[in-house]
């Protein structure tokens, strides 16, 4: 069943939304801009209609992930954030008392597996509320707030360890 889409409300409803949920994504507000603009361009030319099976958020939010791992491909690198973009927003119960401890937190998510590394990132650099999140992975706000609690706790641990 394809439905159709009033892209003028789209655009109005979810644009900024989609621009957090990239700039978790690029770290750069440039490339999340163009990355923004072009998920809704994609969503209003592409030959995949949207279909009604997800929200109307979290099939914008698969657009842009698939652009951005374009993007990432092409450049053949990552866009690596900046010191003070990585530390920006993290709040690890005042875990960050210099760059030394940043940079093993950083580590400690590097190798953190999923979905708790996307999870705690979006929630802690993407700022994006429980019920956002879980409606990006088509789970509820609950299995979000668990799957971040849960994320945390390994992250606690794994600087515990070191």
């Amino acid at each position: 069943m394809r439905m159709e889409l009033d892209f003028e409300q789209l655009y109005n409803t979810h644009f900024m939304n989609v621009y957090s949920y990239v700039m978790t994504l690029a770290k750069k507000a440039d490339v999340a801009e163009e990355l923004t603009q072009r998920t809704f361009f994609k969503a209003m030319t592409t030959k995949a209609k949207y279909d009604g099976k997800s929200t109307e958020f979290t099939w914008l939010c698969a657009i842009a992930k698939r652009l951005f791992l374009d993007e990432v491909r092409k450049e053949k690198r990552f866009v690596e954030p900046s010191e003070e973009e990585q530390c920006a927003g993290v709040h690890i119960e005042e875990g960050f008392a210099n760059e030394e401890t940043a940079f093993r937190i950083h580590q400690v998510l590097h190798n953190l597996e999923e979905p708790y590394k996307e999870v705690f990132g979006l929630r802690v650099f993407g700022e994006l509320s429980f019920k956002k999140i879980g409606l990006l992975f088509g789970k509820t706000e609950n299995w979000a707030r668990v799957t971040y609690h849960r994320a945390r706790l390994k992250v606690q641990e794994r600087m515990d360890e070191e």
